[in-house]
């Protein structure tokens, strides 16, 4: 089979993809090449991509990250309109992810900081690095940039950054002994489990059918787990009588930045 028509759609079985950061390690393995579309289904462990590369050119830029990848199936592209108004809603969806976690990260940020939550303040700096995740995934939608990767790798450093400034004032928060609102931890962090519900509800339906919907998915759901871990941890903070909770769940949302973090850093160009 030759491959001449400007755009092929190539489905690659990935067995060792499982999360979000492995699809995100995928796309941005292939910044350099010319794909217009990608679409993830990490449950059955496959890619599909449209390009205009060979599939076997695409299939030796995979094999070094590991995960075991192999071509299913490829076609000729007949339907790049369909592409650009699929690229089009997606920006949009991503916008209001983009928007609504950075409005959280300043509201749980400024709370947590005033009333001493670790945990709040964590969860905030996690929204930030969600923003972020979301601002490159808007940079990528439609396109092949090169700069893709320093983008992405840009931002892995940022969420170090923001791992290490949870550790610092979890720390600080410890030697000074400052005991946290457990009011205030419940309350916003009501409020945030509300709106990453709303961002699960408005991606639903997108999660399987365009580029890093599903990502974006995951990463919401994510987020929720984490809003009920300072929500549980609140209450934990009454009933003991003790800040140790909000401690903890300070220090498991660093862990959780920073593996993100690290993760984008060992992408390869």
């Amino acid at each position: 089979m030759k491959y001449k028509m400007s755009k092929n759609i190539t489905t690659f079985l990935v067995p060792k993809m499982d999360c979000p950061c492995e699809e995100q390690m995928i796309r941005l393995t292939l910044s350099s090449f010319s794909i217009s579309k990608f679409d993830f289904d990490i449950p059955a462990r496959k890619v599909m991509i449209t390009h205009q590369e060979e599939p076997q050119v695409v299939l030796e830029k995979l094999i070094p990250l590991g995960f075991g990848a192999q071509i299913i199936s490829t076609e000729l592209s007949t339907s790049e309109n369909e592409e650009e108004s699929n690229d089009s809603h997606q920006k949009r969806v991503l916008w209001i992810l983009l928007i609504l976690n950075g409005l959280m990260f300043f509201i749980e940020g400024i709370v947590g900081w005033f009333d001493n939550s670790a945990g709040l303040m964590a969860d905030g700096l996690d929204m930030l690095s969600d923003a972020v995740v979301y601002g490159i995934a808007l940079f990528a939608v439609g396109k092949a940039a090169s700069n893709k990767l320093k983008a992405a790798q840009f931002a892995g450093l940022v969420e170090i950054i923001l791992a290490l400034a949870t550790f610092g004032r979890v720390a600080y928060q410890v030697y000074y002994s400052y005991f946290p609102q457990a009011e205030s931890m419940i309350g916003i962090s009501l409020l945030a489990l509300a709106v990453n519900v709303y961002s699960l509800f408005i991606i639903r339906k997108e999660k399987d059918k365009g580029v890093h919907m599903k990502a974006s998915y995951i990463f919401s759901a994510n987020d929720v787990i984490a809003n009920l871990g300072v929500i549980v941890a609140g209450f934990l903070v009454i009933y003991l009588n003790s800040p140790l909770p909000d401690w903890i769940i300070g220090i498991i949302i660093g862990f959780v930045v920073l593996s993100g973090a690290i993760r984008i850093l060992r992408l390869k160009s």
